[in-house]
């Protein structure tokens, strides 16, 4: 039977591999992530689980990069304020992102940290790709 982790146990563990699901361009340069399932992950994640986190990963980007009436207006009293209005205030993207890394930190703590996995933020790499840590299962050799 598999071990539940914690995300306080998984910040200093031995990390067994990573895996890297990279950008779908298939849609041109929108941030949208593949949705096929690595066999990496096979033994710890359900493959439904996966697909639904890298979906409402892919919706929440489409959200953030959406233009309407409210990017529009963000846009021109940036243009009258030479840009000072973005210091008190944050913009439909910034908002977006801060909701992803909310979603992210949720996911891991309640899906990919009990499993020994550990998602991370794609702005911390870019947006390129979306980070899976793989930790090293201490069941066998701990004593647990």
């Amino acid at each position: 039977m598999a071990e539940t982790h914690s995300l306080q146990d998984l910040q200093q563990p031995a990390v067994s591999s990573k895996v890297f699901i990279q950008r779908d361009y298939s849609s041109g340069t929108i941030c949208k992530f593949q949705l096929k399932f690595p066999s990496e992950l096979e033994s710890r994640l359900d493959k439904q689980q996966f697909e639904e986190t890298m979906q409402t990963l892919n919706n929440l980007y489409a959200e953030a990069e959406k233009l309407g009436g409210k990017s529009y207006l963000e846009g021109c009293l940036a243009c009258l304020t030479a840009y000072t209005i973005f210091l008190c205030m944050e913009t439909h993207y910034e908002k977006v992102l801060k909701k992803i890394a909310r979603y992210i930190k949720d996911q891991n703590e309640k899906i990919y940290a009990p499993r020994g996995l550990l998602l991370t933020d794609p702005v911390e790499r870019g947006l390129r790709v979306v980070e899976i840590t793989i930790f090293e299962d201490r069941s066998i050799g701990s004593g647990r």
